[in-house]
């Protein structure tokens, strides 16, 4: 039997009664699309483009790509600012000047720990995916930024969703695996890397203990070098284990999807990351091999 459907698209050869329905024709009945949502006119971003597999480099970011990662970025960099002071009520707690004060000297920092982890993590899924012959590109999440300002401006706690690497291809669960696991496993080298070069830094600057930015005495640099790799270190290994968990739209589900094994794997290896970071065990053998190369 046929579909009555098809009508839709093609009238039936075999009969001449169509029920009364014309066969689409996109140019005699040209489809009208709206206009895009205003959310996404407010920030002036298009979430229509074409998929094309991908072809050539690897390295490759269109127009549209760019304009959604500096989005990104610049929301992301406001909710920082935010987040550096606790949010509006505990700057207007803490005195207008200090506060903004606070914003000018923690922003900045980190800006440079925590941005590279949200974008090198896009971008490990982007390459792996591009490897694999698919289209894949950034897309900002306009009201998943908004929500994470808003949420760091009342309550001081970054919680946002920036976006994510739109994938579209043919590709086996086990290439799905890998395009998913490619973002937790940019963490975890981000994460690793930042032990032998937060030992050089340490050396360098002569770091031999907790130090802050603010001091009694003024800004302090090495109290800058050691909150940025303190923050490195914090936020690579939160948002590598945040994504291998198995909910949702999250990295971990694509990944148990293939590989029991991986995945317990990765996750358990974040979740000791993570726990070393409360405990103070990794920022202690930075901080004692510093001290046994100065001395």
């Amino acid at each position: 039997m046929r579909d009555p459907r098809a009508s839709i698209l093609d009238n039936d050869p075999f009969t001449k009664k169509n029920d009364g329905v014309r066969p689409f024709n996109p140019k005699k009945n040209p489809k009208k699309v709206s206009e895009a949502p205003i959310y996404q006119r407010f920030w002036e971003i298009s979430m229509n483009q074409p998929t094309v597999n991908h072809k050539g480099n690897l390295w490759h970011f269109s127009k549209t790509e760019k304009q959604h990662l500096l989005l990104a970025t610049g929301a992301f960099s406001i909710a920082i600012a935010f987040f550096s002071v606790g949010g509006i009520f505990s700057l207007m707690s803490t005195g207008l000047i200090v506060g903004l004060v606070e914003m000018l000297v923690h922003t900045p920092i980190y800006i440079l720990a925590i941005a590279p982890a949200f974008v090198l993590h896009e971008i490990g899924h982007k390459i792996v995916a591009k490897y694999y012959g698919c289209w894949a590109e950034f897309r900002a999440d306009p009201q998943g930024l908004q929500t994470g300002i808003l949420i760091s401006a009342v309550i001081g706690i970054i919680f946002m969703s920036p976006g994510a690497v739109m994938v579209s291809g043919m590709v086996s669960k086990k290439q799905n695996g890998h395009i998913a696991i490619a973002g937790p496993l940019v963490n975890l080298f981000l994460f690793l890397i930042a032990i032998p070069l937060g030992i050089l830094l340490f050396v360098l600057m002569g770091i031999t203990e907790t130090i802050y930015p603010l001091t009694s005495n003024g800004l302090s640099l090495k109290g800058i070098g050691y909150m940025t790799v303190s923050t490195w270190l914090w936020i690579n290994a939160i948002l590598g284990l945040f994504n291998m968990l198995p909910f949702g739209p999250l990295d971990g589900l694509k990944v148990k999807g293939w590989s029991e094994n991986y995945f317990w794997l990765t996750i358990v290896l974040f979740g000791i990351l993570v726990y070393s970071q409360f405990a103070g065990y990794t920022m202690g053998i930075i901080l004692s091999l510093s001290n046994m190369i100065i001395s």
